[in-house]
């Protein structure tokens, strides 16, 4: 739910004109993203209500959202086609949620079919965030790229058996590329949203080392 709030966010400072915010709010609810499945096997809840739920926060966050930004950054002086060009990543994405969420053996694959629409919406966020020194041009052309990648059959591998802190190395993506920004476009002025994902981060990986600890200890 934390996920769908900060893709609304998103939507709404898209609205406002304020892109960076906006592009920031969707890695935001990445990272939550990537935590809830986490704690929810940690607590024992995981249940179909929850997955559903998921997708539909997904859609919005990681759909609705980049598309909106999409618009008023690139395609707004299409108008109408603009605006149903942008529509298009959406479009994708919800087929990309409903053929997941109906693949039974998702949970067992070593690999994804398509590229989740969570890495796609992120994609789109960054271009944003570093869009001083992306081209226009390029950035249309991997957002066509991305809506075409989430309905193929491209399988891209999961990393579950690889031993590496996938959600940390996410998180820490994100940062970074947050400081690179501030640091080198410094005229750009950004909310207080930046100090939340960092103290998120921090709770996160603190959480994560302890449970870690505790379960070594206890072998």
């Amino acid at each position: 739910m934390a996920n769908l709030i900060f893709g609304f966010l998103s939507i709404g400072s898209s609205f406002l004109g304020d892109y960076q915010n906006a592009a920031i709010f969707i890695l935001v609810g990445m990272m939550l993203d990537s935590m809830d499945g986490w704690m929810a096997r940690k607590l024992g809840a995981e249940s179909p209500f929850g997955k559903e739920l998921d997708s539909l926060a997904d859609i919005v966050t990681f759909g609705v959202a980049p598309a909106i930004l999409m618009f008023g950054t690139t395609f707004s002086y299409m108008g109408m086609t603009g605006l149903v060009i942008a529509g298009m990543f959406p479009v994708f994405g919800a087929i990309r949620l409903a053929r997941f969420n109906i693949d039974e053996e998702t949970s067992v694959k070593k690999y994804f079919t398509g590229v989740p629409i969570t890495a796609a919406g992120g994609i789109i966020a960054l271009l944003t965030i570093f869009n001083f020194v992306v081209p226009e041009a390029a950035v249309s052309a991997i957002y066509t790229l991305l809506c075409v990648l989430m309905v193929s059959r491209l399988k891209i591998p999961s990393l579950k058996d690889v031993p590496i802190p996938k959600y940390g190395t996410i998180i820490t993506a994100l940062l970074l590329s947050l400081i690179v920004v501030t640091r080198y476009n410094a005229a750009i002025e950004y909310s207080n949203w930046i100090i939340f994902a960092i103290l998120a981060y921090l709770v996160f990986m603190l959480i994560h080392f302890l449970l870690k600890k505790k379960r070594l200890s206890e072998k």
